[in-house]
């Protein structure tokens, strides 16, 4: 299983998708092989061998470069972006394109690769050394199916599938489509699109996303299955924090990027704050929109009354669910969002949009248009002035999550693994 975050190393929900679907996964007694490009220190490794893509070394003896070049140019990966051992041996593989047979000396071909594991400038060159190293993996280690979240790990998905000859799944969390809007970044969907083909299954975390998939990258209905997310189990009791102030506290948690509607928060607190200016919100999160919504929420002369908490995790999340009495997710387009189910699990009532991939399972949350700032502030008003409502979307909430485990998701994904193993 290949991924590219695991908690407690994490930016979001896919780090956290990845963690509750492993631990089911090992709970059924499937062994997992989970490879990171870095591990940090800290991860759980109870329920996953996980290995750690930078101390991988690659050399003549484990790696047929031929093989890869090959592979690589037929998967259309630019060459600036091919990994490479030596800027020197670089420069002569690619002088050197129509004679793949190239010889590497192997003492000058032994290196490991130290990848940063996050979201920087070099992203590319990491993805694509990260399916050197697992053409490297599929060899050492014996298995019978190839896993990969999201398109970062799908070249090395495809790799150790041309290595092993075992079957493939790729799992959409999210597509260019959903991060980008219409203004896709070409490369991204190539990848995505070029995942898609070369498995033999596509897991999805939502019908929403599947159709995505269907209609906009072109892959066979009878090729991809939906499997729905869920939620881990935590102690919420044993969470005590100190909310500080009387207001009601309403919440927007997640990146505050484009994808996730932070603007329609903010436009949507501004009407309450004309009509009730005795109610607090905060924008939990990091992003490229964050200046953006200061400047917003600066210009409605309310910064009193709103807090931006920056980015969390792990318990913190929870610590601000329990101050919390509305949890908000305007998501413009979420394939799923699991951050609704962490607020309902912690008894806060939810308004989600219509536009999300969990709003397909959840019938005791509040569900609007991403971009009707006016039923959205309505919402938010009932939930915050009437106990009634809000009673009832808390205890019917919390029932209705709690019978959404990751243990169902794994069974499904253990479904899929016997049909490709047997097919």
């Amino acid at each position: 299983m290949f991924g590219w975050e695991f908690p407690p190393h994490i930016t979001g929900g896919l780090g956290t998708a990845c963690y509750g679907i492993v631990k089911a996964l090992a709970k059924q007694r499937v062994n997992v092989i989970f490879v990171v490009p870095r591990l940090f220190g800290g991860e759980d490794n109870k329920s996953a061998f996980l290995v750690n893509a930078s101390d991988v070394e690659i050399s003549e003896r484990n790696f047929n470069y031929e093989e890869y070049w090959n592979y690589i140019k037929y998967y259309e990966i630019g060459s600036s972006l091919i990994p490479y051992v030596t800027p020197e041996d670089f420069m002569r593989l690619i002088s050197e394109q129509t004679s793949v047979n190239t010889f590497f000396d192997e003492k000058v071909f032994r290196t490991k690769y130290q990848f940063s594991g996050k979201y920087g400038e070099n992203l590319y060159a990491e993805v694509s050394r990260y399916a050197l190293i697992a053409s490297v993996l599929a060899k050492e280690h014996a298995h019978d199916v190839i896993h990969a979240h999201d398109w970062l790990t799908y070249p090395a998905g495809m790799t150790a599938k041309k290595t092993s000859g075992k079957p493939l799944v790729v799992h959409v969390h999210a597509t260019e489509f959903d991060r980008s809007g219409e203004n896709i970044n070409q490369y991204v969907y190539d990848i995505e699109r070029k995942g898609m083909e070369a498995a033999d299954r596509v897991v999805t975390v939502s019908h929403l996303t599947r159709r995505y998939v269907i209609e906009r990258y072109g892959i066979p209905a009878d090729k991809v299955v939906t499997v729905h997310n869920a939620v881990e189990m935590v102690d919420i009791e044993q969470i005590n924090q100190n909310k500080g102030f009387p207001e009601k506290l309403v919440t927007f948690l997640g990146r505050i990027t484009f994808q996730k509607g932070p603007d329609y928060f903010v436009e949507a607190a501004y009407k309450i704050y004309r009509k009730d200016p005795n109610i607090r919100f905060v924008m939990a999160g990091s992003g490229d929109m964050l200046p953006r919504m200061i400047r917003r929420v600066a210009h409605y002369r309310m910064g009193h009354k709103f807090q931006f908490a920056g980015f969390l995790k792990g318990e913190d999340v929870y610590r601000l669910f329990s101050i919390t009495d509305v949890y908000v997710m305007p998501s413009v387009s979420e394939p799923f969002g699991i951050s609704p189910l962490e607020a309902m699990r912690s008894n806060v009532p939810v308004i989600i949009s219509k536009q999300s991939g969990v709003s397909e399972i959840l019938t005791y949350a509040i569900k609007v248009d991403f971009w009707d700032i006016d039923a959205l502030a309505d919402a938010i008003y009932a939930l915050t002035h009437y106990q009634g409502i809000s009673r009832m979307f808390k205890r019917y909430g919390r029932e209705e999550v709690d019978n959404l485990k990751w243990d169902n998701s794994a069974k499904k994904l253990i479904e899929i693994y016997q049909s490709l193993i047997h097919a």
